[in-house]
């Protein structure tokens, strides 16, 4: 696997769900989107994101999404993460 395309597109389409709104990422808590994406390189990737609350229900929300090409990376995918705070900011990260 090319982890530098795959963390590329990973970070690229986490990039779509931090657009989301809270209540709409709270919508998706319990359910997983799956996907395959292919990069520049023709390689197919599979992409899975998953939203669940971080610690409490009502509260900060974790996006988590993984990447990888379907062999023995599965196993051990590539992640990233954000959080969500009830108020619309990223918790953790600069202002």
């Amino acid at each position: 696997m090319n982890k530098v395309e795959a963390l590329e597109l990973l970070e690229s389409h986490l990039q779509a769900w931090r657009q989301r709104p809270y209540a709409e990422l709270a919508a998706t808590i319990g359910t997983q989107a799956c996907s395959e994406l292919a990069g520049p390189s023709g390689a197919k990737y599979q992409f899975e994101v998953e939203a669940f609350w971080d610690a409490r229900p009502g509260g900060d929300i974790r996006v988590l999404g993984a990447i990888d090409d379907g062999g023995f990376h599965a196993f051990l995918p590539l992640t990233s993460d954000f959080i969500l705070a009830p108020d619309g900011h990223f918790v953790g990260e600069g202002s």
